[in-house]
């Protein structure tokens, strides 16, 4: 059976949602442009958006492009303790390791190449930034860069949690980067050079290493709490 233009708009932009290509929190193609390339009217486009909207897929926001929503939000209910103790921010480090393995093994595996390079920008940016920043600038530029490699991993579920992960427990992991160069006076050399590692990793297309490098660079900040 031919599917309509309808049904062949939804089921491209859920399965560009499906393959992380639309993220969420990106902004859907506008309907004029989606009426171009599906060749159907603009009121047929919108009540396929209208309909994605209905079934939690979509945000649509007059006078401004519709996004994509993070379908996990609504199940994960946002709890901060009033004490960030030593005993909570490994408890995050821990879960981090094994969150970040996972989005460098796909972000290795099947970023694009444009994804790779926007990295690699990053990454020079990331270093070049590290001296003379305050705390808080730095652990923004830490997530900055492993929250590409989460969306470069084309997994929703990655991203989708990666992105809520990050946003819900910054407090955290700012308070982990605090206490670390507290204890040590400087950003710990290890940190750095396990960053290369992880990128050198993914931009040589190695998954199974990404993973390893990933794991074990949060793993080792982890120790570095637990041992001081």
């Amino acid at each position: 059976m031919t599917l309509s233009a309808k049904e062949m708009l939804r089921q491209s932009l859920l399965n560009q949602m499906a393959r992380g290509e639309l993220i969420p929190g990106a902004s859907l193609p506008s309907e004029r442009s989606l009426a171009a390339e599906f060749q159907m009217s603009r009121n047929a486009v919108r009540e396929v958006i209208q309909g994605l909207q209905q079934e939690g897929w979509i945000q649509v926001r007059q006078g401004g492009a519709s996004r994509c929503l993070n379908r996990l939000q609504s199940h994960l209910e946002k709890h901060q303790p009033r004490e960030i103790s030593l005993a909570y921010q490994l408890d995050v480090m821990e879960a981090r390791a094994f969150l970040e393995g996972e989005t460098a093994y796909y972000c290795a595996l099947r970023a694009s190449d444009q994804e790779l390079a926007a990295l690699a920008k990053e990454y020079k940016a990331m270093q070049g930034r590290r001296k003379g920043q305050s705390t808080l600038l730095k652990a923004k530029a830490d997530l900055t860069f492993h929250m590409m490699i989460a969306e470069a991993s084309h997994h929703l579920l990655l991203i989708s949690y990666s992105q809520l992960f990050y946003e819900r427990y910054f407090n955290a992991i700012h308070e982990v980067l605090s206490t670390t160069l507290k204890r040590y006076g400087r950003y710990p050399d290890g940190i750095s050079q396990q960053h290369e590692k992880i990128y050198h990793a993914i931009q040589s297309r190695q998954p199974d290493q990404a993973r390893l490098e990933a794991t074990e660079h949060i793993l080792y900040t982890r120790r570095l709490l637990e041992t001081s």
